[in-house]
């Protein structure tokens, strides 16, 4: 399966970003990852065509079998530059029209980015998306400064096997809606 792994981030050192560069490697001998993300793109701007890197990231998502966002939170809801980077995606390009879409988060505060995911799971469902969104067990880590070693590793065994457990659950899931 060709995963792409989207950072919901534009922050410097983001913790989703680290988590979607240890699941790239963590399960790079089951799927196949490539990593995009939102930082650096042009802000939304309505009744313009989409700019040359909302393109490229749209034609990403599209070949993609699968999108796994690492959803950061800001004022409970998900960061500006990724709701900015959805308006395109979802005004000029439409490349989440019925595809499946799995949402991680992680988060400096105990919750772990759980407003944020609940948030995007209604944006992606919402006219002009469409996606297929797993709504299963749901990966939201807390505390994020303590959870990675100095090689990006997560340090918890207990996380490590819970997140094996949330990837089986988006595998069975995936072979239900592409069915």
């Amino acid at each position: 399966m060709k995963i792409l792994a989207l950072s919901g981030s534009n922050a410097n050192n983001s913790f989703n970003e680290a988590l979607l560069k240890f699941i790239s490697k963590h399960f790079a001998d089951k799927y196949d990852f490539k990593f995009a993300t939102v930082k650096g793109l042009p802000m939304f701007k309505e009744g313009e065509d989409a700019p040359e890197a909302i393109q490229t990231l749209s034609k990403q998502i599209e070949d993609a079998d699968l999108v796994l966002i690492g959803s950061p939170e800001q004022q409970h809801s998900v960061t500006s530059a990724l709701s900015s980077a959805l308006e395109w995606l979802s005004c000029v390009t439409h490349p989440f029209k019925g595809k499946p879409v799995a949402i991680v988060s992680t988060s400096p505060m105990p919750q772990g980015g759980s407003r944020s995911q609940s948030r995007l799971k209604s944006l992606l469902t919402a006219p002009g998306f469409g996606a297929k969104v797993f709504n299963g067990d749901e990966f939201m880590m807390g505390v994020a400064p303590t959870q990675f070693d100095d090689n990006g590793d997560l340090k918890d065994e207990s996380t490590v096997k819970f997140l094996g457990q949330f990837f089986d659950e988006v595998d069975s899931w995936y072979a239900q809606v592409t069915k």
